[in-house]
């Protein structure tokens, strides 16, 4: 299992847009994150930032997040939710939300 970290500025103009769209997340879109081995999917908001964690437990996470791109209900649902984000990436990273880097991660206490 590996742990990712992402974040994004949410524009305060689409706020509650967002806020109310993540209120009931379509079935369809967390079917498809779930198939793409996406596991423990949480987004925070501090001020106007989002930052997305998730665990992904498969074995090649650059073909299951094109596997994600290609389903036409996550791309339907990115046309409302992409207006309400600005994108903090690199330009040219192919990335719209932008990584972060695990600095630190406390572990279970062995016993």
């Amino acid at each position: 299992m590996r742990r990712y970290g992402w974040v994004i500025r949410l524009r305060p103009d689409h706020r509650e847009t967002y806020l109310r769209l993540h209120a009931a997340v379509w079935p369809g879109v967390e079917q498809t994150l779930r198939a793409a081995r996406i596991r423990n999917y949480s987004i925070f908001l501090h001020g106007d930032l989002l930052f997305g964690y998730y665990e992904y437990v498969g074995d090649d996470h650059d073909a299951d997040q094109r596997r994600i791109a290609a389903d036409p209900q996550t791309r339907a649902w990115w046309r409302l939710t992409d207006p309400c984000q600005e994108s903090l990436a690199e330009p040219g990273s192919g990335h719209w939300w932008a990584p972060m880097h695990e600095v630190w991660h406390l572990t279970e206490e062995a016993w």
